[in-house]
């Protein structure tokens, strides 16, 4: 039988794919070229892995002649280097690929080696890679203006007294028409959630303490402007009398700067502080609005408006409440940074 030289970083590689190898062929392909690497004998390799000897001939001929470790019923896997596999998580990690065979035409295109579609599929799960959808970004998100505001935002909780507390606000329209989302669904069949099209919204402005979310402050209104938010100043300004100044933090809305909220504000002693624009990440009031829809809305259907204000009511008078304490975890200051999408 013929020998076989490997390099220090094909062998590495070998034995990286081997620890991640969940099919027992491949294994066997693997060790046996690993084993005759180090000068094993054709009978030694059978009997350590219980092969017949000429399985063990037809692996390292196979390896020899075409670098195979794998069976052609599907699934085959490419050989790549440390270093190339390095490059190719790199660019996957940098680059948005919706179907196997993309990677596999870079690969061969670059590198020279092919891959099978469900030999990818494999690398790609072994390689920590799932396929799942990306989330949106806004492409304007400006970096710096983002870190700014943490800054200045940190050096603010750093210096407000406990009679100072640090609100953050929004708005939110939740619609009538039902939000399909994913849940747990038998394999093989389908799930069916009745739907509605209605375009029936509330419109629901809100404020948190992150910390206390049992203090959470919510208002409903015909719309959301500038009077609607003077409204909502009062409203904070009456739970929070015996504090002596409140801090409220709120996005670039033009009602948000008009100069009746800014002069009715600072009447009441509200600071407002506006957030950078394209920056939603940066306010955790988005967090409990998400909440609420899983509460809420969900993969629910609404027979009647009446029923759909009763399911919103509900969730701030009673659920919220319940489960305040559970989501701090989720509801705080650890705000994600958001790089522009170019």
């Amino acid at each position: 039988m013929k020998r076989i030289k490997l390099t220090i970083d094909q062998k590495e590689a070998l034995e990286t794919r081997h620890k991640k190898s969940c099919a027992k062929r491949e294994s066997d392909r693997i060790k046996a070229v690993l084993l005759r690497n180090e000068n094993w004998s054709t009978p030694m390799i059978s009997q350590a892995l219980r092969l017949h000897e000429t399985s063990v001939v037809r692996y390292i001929d196979d390896y020899l002649t075409s670098e195979k470790l794998t069976v052609n019923s599907g699934g085959s896997e490419g050989y790549l280097n440390p270093k190339q596999t390095q490059e190719l998580r790199s660019h996957i990690e940098n680059n948005l690929y919706h179907h196997n065979h993309q990677i596999v035409t870079y690969v061969k295109e670059k590198w020279d080696v092919s891959f099978t579609v469900s030999g990818m599929h494999k690398w790609l799960q072994r390689n920590g890679f799932v396929y799942k959808q990306p989330k949106g970004i806004p492409y304007k998100a400006d970096v710096v203006a983002q870190e700014d505001f943490i800054e200045k935002y940190t050096e603010l909780k750093a210096s407000v007294g406990i009679d100072e507390p640090i609100i953050f606000g929004d708005g939110v329209h939740p619609t009538m028409a039902t939000k399909i989302s994913h849940g747990w669904i038998k394999k093989g069949t389908e799930k069916h959630v009745k739907t509605t099209a209605s375009r029936t919204r509330l419109n629901i402005f809100g404020g948190i303490r992150l910390g206390h979310l049992n203090e959470t402050l919510t208002s409903q209104y015909e719309t959301i402007n500038a009077e609607s938010i003077i409204d909502f100043l009062y409203k904070l300004r009456a739970q929070y009398s015996d504090y002596k100044r409140i801090h409220f933090i709120l996005d670039g809305a033009g009602y948000h700067k008009a100069k009746v909220v800014t002069e009715k504000a600072k009447e009441l002693n509200i600071k407002i502080h506006i957030l950078p624009a394209y920056s939603p990440n940066l306010n955790p009031i988005e967090r409990l609005w998400k909440v609420m829809n899983e509460h809420v809305r969900n993969n629910y259907f609404f027979s009647s408006v009446k029923i759909f204000r009763e399911r919103i009511d509900e969730f701030f008078d009673k659920t919220l409440p319940d489960i305040a304490s559970s989501l701090d975890s989720r509801i705080n200051d650890n705000f994600q940074r958001l790089s522009p999408a170019f």
